[in-house]
């Protein structure tokens, strides 16, 4: 499983914070990685340094075998909000669609 970290011109992409991203994907993700090929990320702040509430914006699009691909956002006040609702929102959305297949 290949995880690919993008982030927009307002968020500083730091090594420190890419390997945050990754380490939380794989811990959520891991248990499907034998069905997911890759994931990207997409990480955004829309407000820039103008500040608002649920301004930080995080996209993942999750690529699996066979399949086309499935993506969720989730947009908090903070970037690791950010990243963590839309980690569980994809396992969400993986289980739904696995468990569905398992079904038939």
């Amino acid at each position: 499983m290949q995880i690919q970290i993008n982030t927009d011109r307002n968020v500083e992409g730091h090594e420190k914070f890419s390997h945050q991203v990754e380490t939380k994907i794989k811990d959520v993700l891991n248990r499907f990685s034998k069905h997911i090929t890759r994931i990207e990320v997409h990480i955004s702040d829309e407000n820039s340094d103008k500040g608002g509430m649920n301004d930080k914006r995080c996209l993942m699009e999750a690529r699996m075998e066979g399949r086309q691909p499935i993506a969720v956002t989730h947009q908090a006040t903070n970037l690791s909000l950010a990243v963590h609702g839309a980690v569980d929102k994809l396992k969400n959305l993986i289980e739904g669609t696995l468990g569905r297949l398992d079904n038939h």
